[in-house]
């Protein structure tokens, strides 16, 4: 029997398993997730810690906008204190479609309150485009009750509409703002700092579309000054008479357009300034002028956009030959007495020069000169005064030299001087021709004669009205004495004899003595002598004549059923002079003046 063996008490060790190692690359990638997940820890944390002032500023911004807030126009009145023109307050509507939900039952509710038909407002409401303006005309206390009624998405704006109660008078003086409220042309752009005041700053957020976020508030920055009004010289009633008389007559003479202005004698205040065009009329190789497109109480008659006043330069003709007779007075060289020797026609340097109509050897005295319009007559004149004592006095009077208006669009001519001077000026230019000006000059020039020799520059500012109400009176007009008052005097009372017994009579003011002068001038045009069969009708006169107040300059542009000055400008100055006369309360002599026996043709100023 075998022995029994006791159990073993030993170990007994399995072989190890060999130990399994991460491949290299995987490793690797492991290691540079860790650090990947280690930076962006860190720049969460940077983000959120660190910067987290700076983001939240750039996150605002994205929304915050500030807004310019236009400062309510301040108005323009005439001397009287009525209105021009004035900005009324207004609210805009717009709407974030992208926030209305339900167009049609918003459209409903919104209908009564902006005055837009539901159909249109719920095709307004329905566009998707973030920003739609429903209206910009309604006004401020409409647009609270829709700003206090929350609706969604919809955000009221103040604004303003620019008006004109007195419609197009004025209008080619005054001018007008385009859709932004900028003034465009006339005063309106001439004093656009003054008139808009300063803009302020409201802050917002806003969407990307760039109406109000909902729940968010709009805090003022800076508040809007309001601007300063004008005052002007401008006189509505006597405006509206001006006008209203121009217009009529350009419409009886088929004319092209008309300028008419009346300045107070003594101030150089512009009270009336009309500058119209007739539309129905044809325009012809000049091309047509531009207009306001609204008429005047006329049919086809508008208001000019550029003031013809200023802005037009033209041959002014026989009124230009106050500027010889003033010099020729002034320096003792003749008296309304003096006799002339005048022939049938005279030629100087190349060209031929004679009177409107043929006539034998004459004899007339300076007075009859000038009241018959005699263009030889006034070359006789010219003559004895010589080239500089000529443009001297033209420099005196002010012609070729902008006004201290400084009015849009003004010019100041174009005229011939001792550089340009050819031996025919001699002749042309006393009489009209080769010079070209625009009215407000030839008026200055009159003015001067009927304020005793004393030029006084123009004014349309009489002054500035503050956003209480309060007027700044604006500065005098400058003056310069450009002849004596004894020249002056005697000038004038050769004038008188032009409306009594020249081509002047259809001037006459029954009651008052006027004192003035016709000019027919032709029309130049580059490369032809002239243009056939048109003309400049003008009459330039004060009244009146023994202490004058008012003096007046109407032109009539390319008239066709009668062409001259006596006809188709002389009955305009009589209208509105004797409105003015009366409306200002000027004393009468109770004197009825009618045409002298004998007075000469009003064809005879044809230049």
């Amino acid at each position: 029997m075998s022995p029994t063996l006791a159990p073993s008490t030993r170990t007994v060790r399995r072989p190890e398993r060999p130990r399994r190692t991460l491949p290299r690359r995987l490793r690797l990638l492991r290691g540079l997730f860790a650090l990947a997940l280690l930076g962006l820890g860190l720049r969460l944390v940077a983000l959120q810690v660190l910067d987290h002032a700076y983001y939240a500023k750039l996150s605002v911004a994205q929304v915050r906008v500030d807004l310019t807030t236009q400062a309510l126009r301040a108005g323009i009145y005439d001397r009287n204190g009525q209105i021009i023109a004035v900005s009324r307050p207004t609210a805009v509507v717009i709407a974030d479609d992208f926030q209305i939900a339900h167009p049609a039952t918003e459209a409903a509710a919104l209908s009564p309150l902006v005055k837009v038909p539901v159909p249109k407002l719920t095709s307004l409401l329905s566009q998707r485009n973030g920003y739609v303006i429903l209206t910009n005309t309604l006004d401020v206390t409409s647009g609270r009750t829709i700003t206090a009624m929350n609706f969604p998405g919809i955000v009221v704006q103040n604004s303003s509409v620019r008006d004109y109660p007195n419609g197009p008078v004025a209008t080619s003086l005054v001018g007008g703002v385009n859709s932004s409220g900028t003034g465009s042309a006339g005063l309106e752009y001439q004093y656009q700092k003054l008139l808009a005041g300063q803009s302020g700053i409201t802050r917002a957020f806003v969407s990307a579309s760039g109406v109000n976020l909902p729940a968010s508030y709009s805090t003022v920055i800076r508040k809007a000054t309001p601007g300063v009004g004008l005052e002007l010289t401008i006189d509505n009633s006597l405006q509206f008479v001006t006008e209203r008389a121009l217009a009529r007559d350009l419409a009886s003479t088929d004319a092209v357009a008309g300028t008419a202005i009346v300045m107070d004698v003594h101030t150089g205040e512009i009270l009336a300034n009309a500058s119209l065009v007739n539309t129905k009329a044809k325009a012809g190789i000049l091309g047509p002028i531009p207009s306001w497109g609204v008429n005047v109480g006329v049919p086809g008659i508008q208001q000019t956009i550029n003031d013809l006043a200023f802005s037009y330069a033209y041959e002014p003709g026989s009124v230009f030959k106050a500027v010889t007779f003033s010099a020729a007075l002034q320096d003792g060289i003749i008296t309304p007495h003096t006799v002339l020797n005048v022939p049938p026609s005279v030629v100087v340097g190349t060209r031929v020069f004679h009177d409107a109509e043929p006539h034998g050897f004459e004899h007339l005295t300076a007075t009859q000169v000038l009241a018959l319009s005699s263009n030889i007559g006034t070359y006789e004149i010219t003559n004895r005064l010589g080239e500089s004592g000529l443009l001297s006095q033209v420099e005196r009077l002010g012609f070729g030299q902008l006004t201290t208006l400084q009015y849009p669009g003004e010019t100041a001519g174009l005229l011939v001087n001792a550089n340009s001077w050819y031996p025919s000026d001699m002749a042309a230019m006393p009489i009209g021709q080769v010079d070209a000006v625009p009215p407000i000059q030839v008026l200055d020039a009159y003015n001067a004669i009927a304020n005793g020799g004393v030029f006084v520059e123009p004014q349309l500012v009489r002054g500035y009205v503050s956003s209480t109400g309060a007027v700044t009176a604006a500065p005098a007009g400058a003056t310069r004495r450009v002849m004596s008052a004894t020249t002056a005097a005697t000038l004038t009372s050769m004038l008188q004899q032009v409306v009594l017994a020249g081509t002047g009579v259809n001037a006459i003011i029954p009651g008052y003595p006027v004192a003035g002068k016709t000019g027919t001038a032709t029309i130049p045009y580059p490369g032809r002598a002239q243009l056939t069969s048109w003309y400049n009708a003008t009459f330039v006169g004060f009244a009146p004549a023994e202490r004058p107040t008012f003096s007046m300059i109407v032109v009539v542009e390319r008239p066709l059923t009668t062409i001259y000055g006596g006809t188709a400008a002389a009955p305009v100055f009589q209208q509105v002079m004797s409105y003015a006369l009366h409306h200002y309360g000027i004393p009468s002599t109770g004197i009825t003046v009618k045409p002298l026996t004998g007075s000469a043709s009003v064809a005879s100023d044809v230049t």
